[in-house]
């Protein structure tokens, strides 16, 4: 069947990049931990598909859980065509970090520094737009020492003013690096807004501007369309949409909108259903998963920060869809997690780092089992009675 022509306003636009980041968002949503097999044959059948880049793996310091997926990506489409977070609080860790980066062979990364006061305040220590314009500079001076591609976020950017943001991405070009990229971690524009934060943002001259949207208002496609309207050069997605709080912009609609609305033939679009029924198995979703606030997994964390701080993370809090939040958890389980799941059960006097350790080791030995609130608390009264 043949593409009806577009009269597309911005059809002299070259057409945006694409990166997927299923294989390190997934990492962030709740119970879902992909192995390096399920890695390897999701970075193959992306990049057979045309996706540019493949994110992969978060890299805080030596050692992380992530070292697996990072080498099967490079071993599958070489270290060229992938993409890792490295996580950014303070110099001294952001320069284990980076060695840990190049250690693996890693030529490109992506920063993840909160930009919004709250989101600053929370995982930076300080609410101070000077503060963190120190933070971004060191960091990716650092990593312009080490030879590395440099993309840096505004995590939590789509709620930054831009009186805050502009300065602060001008500093992160001006100390050398390569992309920025708006997170819309919490979902919060709608696409005519999109295109007016994004067009403060391409008006810098000779910024290279990346989106990167979060579903929870089922906007995801459209703002990162709206984003490239405005001049964003590339568009950030994932497999089914996987990814927390709602989910991401689904690679499947986003690349069909992208042929349909703009006559875009470069993909291969017979691999999609592959790969989405590969990622959902992969990932222990099923091809139930649906992105949206009214899936069980549009508010399930399992990250300590995102259930003691939800107002931080959420558009809306889930009672108002009418559902809840919840913990989930595989092998991702610390003294923090443990705690908030036992929060309101002052009967259970519990050791609570020596429950964790016990309970990690539970977990290992029965195949990583996911984990709610219920069944912590059920295997807490079982390890109190030892």
């Amino acid at each position: 069947m043949a593409v009806p022509e577009k009269a597309d306003d911005r059809s002299a636009r070259p057409l945006p990049h694409i990166s997927d980041a299923t294989l390190r968002d997934s990492a962030h949503m709740a119970g879902v931990e992909f192995g390096a097999k399920d890695a390897a044959k999701i970075a193959d059948l992306l990049v057979k598909s045309g996706v540019e880049l493949v994110e992969v793996g978060m890299i805080s310091g030596p050692a992380g859980k992530d070292t697996a997926l990072i080498e099967a990506v490079h071993e599958t489409v070489g270290p060229e065509r992938s993409l890792s977070l490295v996580v950014v609080r303070n110099r001294q860790q952001v320069e284990r970090a980076l060695d840990e980066a190049v250690r693996l062979g890693v030529r490109s990364v992506m920063f993840s520094i909160p930009t919004s006061q709250a989101h600053a305040e929370l995982k930076l220590g300080s609410p101070s737009a000077r503060y963190l314009t120190v933070v971004a500079r060191a960091a990716i001076e650092l990593a312009k020492e080490r030879g590395l591609h440099v993309t840096f976020s505004g995590e939590d950017g789509a709620r930054t003013p831009k009186e805050r943001l502009v300065p602060y991405v001008e500093a992160g070009f001006a100390a050398g690096a390569d992309r920025f990229r708006l997170a819309e971690t919490v979902a919060f524009l709608s696409p005519w807004q999109m295109e007016e934060q994004i067009g403060h943002l391409t008006a810098i001259d000779g910024a290279e501007i990346e989106i990167h949207s979060h579903n929870m208002l089922g906007m995801a496609v459209a703002n990162s369309l709206a984003a490239y309207r405005a001049g964003a050069d590339w568009i950030s997605c994932t497999v089914a949409g996987i990814g927390e709080r709602g989910g991401n912009a689904p690679l499947a609609e986003l690349l069909t909108s992208l042929r349909v609305i703009h006559g875009d033939n470069r993909f291969d679009l017979s691999h999609l259903t592959e790969l989405s029924r590969a990622a959902l198995a992969g990932s222990g979703l099923g091809r139930a998963f649906q992105s949206g606030p009214t899936t069980e997994h549009a508010f399930a964390y399992e990250l300590p920060g995102q259930l003691s701080n939800p107002e931080a993370y959420e558009t809306l809090p889930p009672e108002v869809v009418g559902n809840s939040r919840e913990l989930r958890v595989r092998t991702r389980i610390t003294s923090a997690l443990v705690e908030w799941a036992l929060t309101d059960d002052p009967g259970l006097d519990i050791d609570v780092e020596g429950f964790t350790a016990w309970l990690g080791a539970q977990q290992e030995e029965a195949g990583r089992p996911l984990l709610d609130r219920s069944a912590i608390r059920k295997l807490a009264v079982e390890f109190a009675s030892r």
